[in-house]
């Protein structure tokens, strides 16, 4: 009984310390790109954790109830970053634009919970067809690969020269979960992700010393605040695009949820359990704008960590994810977690996107790979990839509306496969 309980605290822990490491990195890039205080970025890592973890168990107690994480998504970033550079060239504040974006979130998270609540999602369900879920997640796994590969060599939070302890110890931790993962034994194998974590944080304390150094408030409890950017703005650039980037978030949820029933033995997706996830959806994103974070959704690379780990049951997730949302409440512990190097986090979530690349693999051959099916691979990932690639402001000279769309590749990629495969029907 003893060594249960020992179990399904470790278990506890695990999932909170990988719920942590999918917290931290996003909203310091975001406090640097939109120039936030020290104190601003605190804040800001205060309800990120609180929204990741009170949004994470509504949807692992109410939503599509499997323990997949919700964290901040990349996709939302890009969205961001394009804002930051526009509201630059536009004379806007940053204030202003992170207003905007809250009223892009809110946009969003209605309409979810709308197509969710009345079922209607079903009917946008035939156009994600095994070949769009897998080039989603195919080029949702390039697109995180180039936001860890930026963290692990330290270039994601600092512009100043890199630190050669920093890329050494990340990519130690990177292979040491991968090969924990695929020959480890046991305990060394469920815990991979975490022993990578932990060896990788002491090995930062003694090589590079303090970590970011995120200021904290003095007070002893603080309660995460209500529209911290200020009240949610619309203009008709920022409805269009929530318009549009619901569609990605509706093959995030269902590629997140279908990869975790892959993953979970003798679990199937239902038209329920997409319904659920959906609402759920809708209110994390209501949740996100309220409290004036990065938008969160369920993330696809958790299938990758419960193939790693092997934690299938639901209990230990929704502890975790309670016991963050907890501790969001105190600035001291948010400062102590905040101490987790974005380098180390990094390094142990770039090892679970392996099993993401491969469960997008499964999906694509899921059907045999002829001409057609070739052609429209191709063309999604050599688009969608390719305008990753492409430098910040490539698109300055578009409309808006374009620039949100034309600077997210994941957005780009995805439309262009649910074109392709429902124009060029099979012979």
């Amino acid at each position: 009984m003893k060594n249960q309980q020992n179990q399904t605290a470790l278990n506890v822990f695990q999932w909170f310390v990988f719920l942590l490491a999918n917290s931290i990195a996003l909203p310091i890039v975001i406090g640097h790109v939109f120039g936030l205080s020290g104190e601003e970025i605190s804040t800001l890592m205060q309800r990120t954790f609180f929204v990741v973890g009170l949004s994470s168990f509504i949807q692992g107690k109410l939503g599509h109830r499997f323990p997949i994480v919700d964290g901040p998504a990349g996709s939302w970033v890009s969205v961001f970053v394009i804002l930051a550079d526009i509201s630059i060239t536009q004379g806007q504040t940053g204030n202003q634009t992170l207003q905007t974006l809250e009223g892009g979130m809110f946009i969003a998270g209605l309409l979810l919970f709308m197509l969710g609540v009345t079922g209607l999602v079903q009917r946008l369900l035939f156009l994600f067809t095994p070949l769009v879920t897998g080039s989603f997640l195919f080029i949702l796994a390039i697109q995180l690969s180039g936001v860890f590969i930026e963290g692990m060599i330290g270039e994601s939070v600092s512009k100043f020269p890199v630190q050669l302890e920093v890329p050494i110890i990340s990519f130690f931790v990177f292979f040491l979960v991968v090969f924990l993962s695929t020959k480890g034994k046991g305990w060394l194998k469920s815990y991979a992700v975490l022993i990578g974590i932990g060896i990788g944080w002491l090995l930062s304390l003694l090589m590079v010393g303090k970590g970011q150094g995120i200021q904290a408030d003095s007070s002893m409890i603080k309660v995460p605040e209500i529209f911290a950017w200020g009240f949610p703005d619309w203009n008709a650039g920022i409805i269009l695009t929530a318009i549009i980037f619901t569609f990605i978030l509706i093959s995030n949820t269902i590629a997140a949820v279908n990869a975790m029933s892959d993953v979970i033995p003798n679990e199937a997706v239902t038209p329920s359990k997409l319904n659920r996830g959906t609402w759920a959806g809708g209110i994390s994103h209501i949740l996100s704008s309220a409290f004036s974070t990065i938008g969160v959704v369920p993330l696809p690379v958790s299938a990758g960590f419960v193939q790693i780990t092997k934690q299938f049951k639901v209990l230990p997730f929704l502890i975790a994810c309670a016991l963050l949302s907890i501790v969001s409440f105190f600035p001291a512990v948010v400062q102590s977690l905040a101490g987790l190097p974005v380098y180390v986090a990094s390094a142990a979530l770039m090892a679970t996107i392996i099993q993401m690349v491969g469960i997008s693999m499964q999906n694509i051959v899921k059907d045999t790979l002829d001409q057609r099916r070739l052609t429209i691979l191709g063309v999604t990932l050599l688009i969608g990839i390719g305008l990753m690639s492409l430098p910040d402001g490539s698109f300055s000279g578009l409309p808006v509306l374009l620039q949100y769309i034309l600077g997210n590749g994941l957005l780009v990629g995805t439309i262009i496969a649910i074109i392709l495969e429902q124009v060029w029907k099979p012979s």
